[in-house]
């Protein structure tokens, strides 16, 4: 029997997102990988984390010689928050941004190891958070939450 999975998401140019909480995301989320360390890959990423009061977690790539030690930007955020702001267990939404070694933004999107985490902070409250993905050409792609990016997720 064939089935079919459709994802639904939508695309913005980057100025004209709804909203300037997710406009104010992106930028954060390019600032973080200005910082990020990647002596190896020279693909810099720059994550953004919306807890539900507001308050804006980032993170960046982590790179390590001893691969796989190092850390996507995404699980450093998410981490991150869930280690210093154990009040605030609910999150929003996660902008995500790439920049290249020649220093240019470009696309970015969670890894599967990502995804899979992220499904589970999802999943942990109760309700979705949105995924922002920068795009070339300055355009966002949103997902409306993490199940967009994971429908097969693993689970307990």
């Amino acid at each position: 029997m064939d089935k079919e999975l459709v994802i639904k998401y939508q695309e913005f140019d980057l100025d004209a997102l709804p909203g300037d909480d997710d406009r104010e995301l992106m930028q954060r989320a390019v600032e973080a990988a200005d910082g990020a360390y990647a002596p190896y890959s020279h693909f810099h990423v720059g994550a953004a984390l919306r807890l539900a009061d507001g308050t804006v977690v980032c993170g960046n790539n982590q790179e390590n010689a001893a691969y796989p030690s190092g850390l996507c930007a995404e699980r450093t955020a998410v981490f991150a928050a869930s280690a210093q702001r154990r009040d605030v267990q609910s999150y929003d939404a996660l902008a995500i941004v790439g920049r290249n070694e020649k220093g240019e933004l470009c696309e970015a999107s969670p890894c599967g190891a990502c995804r899979q985490v992220l499904m589970e902070y999802e999943q942990r409250q109760g309700r979705p958070m949105r995924v922002l993905c920068y795009l070339r050409g300055d355009r966002v792609r949103v997902f409306p939450s993490v199940a967009s990016l994971l429908p097969f997720s693993f689970d307990f």
